[in-house]
């Protein structure tokens, strides 16, 4: 800990007030139950106490500022001392006695000095401090505004005079002088006069307009300002509370550990002695998006069939989430039984289908000359099935084991896809789309959730495989981690976050994309996305930049150098660019689509009825379609019933498989109806791939091979 430096500061004129110093030096400061005490450069100046991570920052980022004037100084013993301001309590330590004694006295003097400042100004009739800083400084602008507004009236007034003389004047003088020549110039000058008026009029009145409207806006801010504060200061009053009862949690298990040996498996993610009894069938009840949708807007307009633009608006029940998930801390999401009141009425093969919304970018691919320029393509592609999981924080259905999804959009798109839910425990689905435009997509994903108290996070395991019929290309990639914040307390949101390393198996080309995670300390773009594509020697040819809810851009690379300033010793490489392209731009959503679940103009169709659909299609799942209706009471009760029928079905399979183990027969587990397992030949992987005929067997309406599921 460095002794404080005191630097002397201007004396106030008209003032005599004990000389305000300026104290520099580190505290220790109360951050949060996780990382407790931190150490921070304070300084003291004016009557305001500032910190800072570093001496560095001080150029240029301010951590926090707390005014002395109204804040309350508790001194407490062993070194430590509270500022409380504003409703927010500032908890600080010193590492020795001495320093200690030093900061309390500067802070109990800048105090007394800023409470006369603030007595001094009020006696001036100046307007006195108050606690909200950015609400006095847009005051100090109106008045500042209001001022230089009757300033430029005055002068307008004495412009408006003087100019009427004049014009008086020249006119008393073309009166006299009779000449041709000395006439126009009189007039010239006349008319520039009169223009000068006119000009200094309309200044006035600009000038006032804005000023009206700076009020206007003003009371508007400090509206928006006043309910953040509030939200702010509640939201620490119930971070405090649960830091504290964290805190005796914690105490009471290190003195008697037995009986905590349920929250000991919680804590070390162990979901394999959880009683199978409890076992229900709600699968990834990770409505984060993992894969998620794209807000459409023009995109699946259809061009023959007219579907549908609306679904029925969004029941208002109330359910506390917190009330079911604090038992369910470091579970797997997919053993948790929810009601249907945290769903979405889609189920999650109906979202993963919602990856192609943006399709067209692959048909544009499929086009492409350069490998380096479709692989530009092939990840904005993969950024946009992020794009409106920004509001769709429900949760979509858990397929059933057997159900299947089929979207086709051959007419439309040129495109039609399958999926089906291949395992349940874990959820993993395979998907399979065949494009007529050139391109073929398949996906084997496994979800991995976990709830940790404060937020659900996500991870998509499993490979996506696109391959160009043209040019043979084969690009594969992975999904980033979603994350659901503000379980206990606040307004859910979702953030993306980890990097998603596309490859080209055929000319070696990469592309790594980095999805920034959201920071409140960040000056950076929220949601940002950066990327990088390089040939198979490692050569940078494009940058990506953009954000995974709204656009990506492209921009071809023409020099780099390397520059100073990165981490670890090692060099930036600064890139020289042209200007920039757009590969992809969301779509808006649809009118109304806050009371729809936020759904794109794709996802609206998702559910519609369908003829023909096989009868274990998602569309015909009783409880998601009474959940859509608004039936909620009417689906959870088929949403229990089909629980417990699946819950059925595998003690009976398992039944048959201990039976068969029992007679030494070979025991083959579950096996889907249209996908198989085979190792991938370039990712040398284990997948479960399309087998074919699912279409087939449609045109001939032979369903017969389909389980009863629903």
């Amino acid at each position: 800990l460095s002794h404080p430096q005191s630097l002397p500061s201007p004396t106030l004129p008209g003032l005599h007030l004990p000389c305000l110093d300026t104290y520099k030096g580190w505290l220790f400061k109360w951050t949060n139950y996780l990382k407790g005490y931190q150490r921070r450069w304070f300084v003291l100046s004016n009557g305001l106490l500032s910190y800072y991570r570093t001496q560095a920052e001080m150029a240029h980022t301010c951590r926090g500022t707390i005014p002395l004037a109204k804040a309350h100084i508790e001194v407490g013993d062993t070194c430590h001392l509270v500022l409380t301001s504003g409703g927010r309590s500032y908890h600080l330590k010193a590492t020795s006695e001495g320093e200690w004694q030093r900061w309390v006295s500067a802070l109990q003097q800048a105090k007394a000095n800023a409470t006369l400042l603030m007595h001094h100004s009020d006696d001036s009739g100046d307007e006195g401090p108050v606690p909200q800083e950015d609400r006095a400084l847009t005051q100090g602008v109106l008045k500042t505004l209001a001022s230089k507004l009757d300033d430029l009236s005055t002068c307008n007034e004495l412009i408006g005079k003087h100019g009427a003389a004049l014009q008086r004047s020249l006119s008393e003088l073309e009166e006299l002088r009779g000449s041709a020549d000395s006439t126009d110039k009189v007039k010239a000058v006349n008319e520039r006069a009169t223009l000068f008026r006119i000009t200094s009029n309309a200044m006035i009145n600009a000038c006032r307009d804005f000023l009206d409207v700076a009020e206007s806006h003003s009371r508007r801010w400090q509206k928006a300002l006043q309910y953040e504060r509030e939200q702010r200061s509640h939201l620490e009053e119930t971070i405090e509370q649960l830091a504290k009862q964290h805190n005796s949690l914690e105490r009471a298990w290190r003195e008697n550990p037995t009986s905590y040996t349920g929250v000991e498996r919680s804590q070390e993610g162990d979901a394999s002695d959880e009683n199978d009894e409890a076992e229900f069938f709600d699968a990834m009840e990770e409505s984060p998006a993992f894969i998620t949708v794209t807000a459409s807007g023009t995109n699946h307009m259809q061009l023959g069939r007219t579907r549908r633009s609306r679904i029925p608006d969004k029941p208002n029940y109330s359910l506390n989430l917190w009330s079911i998930m604090k038992n369910c801390i470091g579970k797997d999401l997919s053993k948790i039984p929810m009601p249907v009141n945290f769903n979405e009425p889609l189920s999650m093969l109906q979202r993963l289908t919602e990856d192609l919304e943006y399709s067209e970018l692959l048909d544009r691919a499929a086009r492409c000359d350069s490998s380096l320029e479709q692989m530009c393509l092939v990840a904005a592609f993969s950024v946009s099935s992020y794009s409106t999981t920004v509001h769709r924080t429900a949760k979509p259905f858990n397929p059933l084991l057997g159900e299947t999804y089929e979207l086709d959009r051959l007419d439309e798109y040129g495109y039609r896809s399958i999926s089906e839910q291949v395992s349940h425990h874990p959820p993993a689905a395979a998907h399979h789309v065949t494009s007529q435009r050139g391109w073929t997509l398949w996906q084997h994903i496994t979800i991995d959730s976990k709830f940790r108290g404060k937020y659900i996070s996500v991870l998509p395991l499993g490979n996506i495989h696109l391959q160009f019929h043209s040019s043979g290309n084969h690009y594969v990639w992975s999904k980033v981690t979603s994350t659901v914040h503000n379980i206990i307390v606040g307004k859910l949101w979702i953030d993306q976050s980890g990097d998603i390393d596309i490859v080209n198996n055929t000319t070696k080309d990469t592309c790594r994309l980095k999805f920034s995670p959201y920071s409140y300390f960040s000056r950076e773009v929220p949601r940002k996305v950066t990327g990088v594509v390089e040939d198979r020697e490692g050569t940078a040819h494009y940058i990506l930049s953009g954000t995974w809810d709204d656009k990506m851009e492209s921009a071809k690379i023409v020099d780099s150098s390397q520059g100073c300033g990165g981490s670890e010793g090692k060099q930036k490489t600064v890139y020289q660019t042209l200007q920039p392209k757009l590969l992809w731009k969301k779509y808006p959503l649809p009118d109304n689509a806050e009371n729809m679940h936020f759904f794109s103009s794709l996802a609206l169709t998702l559910n519609e009825p369908e003829e023909g659909v096989a009868p274990t299609d998602s569309r015909l799942r009783p409880d998601q379609r009474l959940m859509e209706a608004g039936l909620w009471d009417e689906a959870n009760v088929q949403k229990q019933r089909l629980e417990e029928c699946q819950r059925i079905e595998r003690k009976r399979r398992e039944a048959q498989a201990n039976h068969a183990l029992e007679e030494g027969q070979d025991i083959e587990g579950y096996q889907p109806l249209w996908f198989e397992k085979r190792t991938d030949d370039s990712t040398r992987e284990s997948t479960y791939v399309y087998r074919g005929g699912y279409w087939e067997a449609k045109e001939r309406q032979d369903w017969s091979q389909c389980p009863e599921i629903f």
